[in-house]
């Protein structure tokens, strides 16, 4: 089992930066992906951003070179460094571990979540 325990959400004005961490225990040698998910009232969930055991990153089209995930040197931190914030980025952020696939990855363990709200 893997335990995923999200913080750093909070209130940010439009235009600023928040920095969100995910501190991943357990048996971490079942999981070689990570990534954040994101879900605002009234909408459905949507992938932010993931990264792999190698390095390699992906990330939601409107978000490149806006947003950046970063991970220690295993799995156990991973982090979001999220900057001109939007209001439109107001949602619960959740950290997702699994392991890879062809086309997505297998997402097997999830955190409760921190939110975030960007005010305008």
């Amino acid at each position: 089992q893997v335990q995923l325990v999200e913080s750093g959400g909070g209130l940010v004005q439009a235009g600023g930066s928040l920095r969100l961490t995910c501190a991943a225990s357990g048996m971490l040698g079942s999981i070689n992906v990570m990534g954040w998910y994101r879900q605002a009232p009234g909408k459905q969930r949507e992938l932010v951003a993931s990264i792999t055991e190698g390095g390699s990153t992906n990330y939601a089209d409107p978000l490149r070179g806006r947003f950046n995930i970063f991970r220690g040197a295993g799995m156990n931190i991973v982090a979001l460094q999220m900057n001109s914030l939007k209001a439109e980025d107001t949602a619960g952020y959740y950290c997702a571990g699994g392991r890879q696939r062809v086309i997505t990855p297998d997402w097997r363990y999830w955190g409760e979540g921190t939110q975030v709200t960007v005010s305008s």
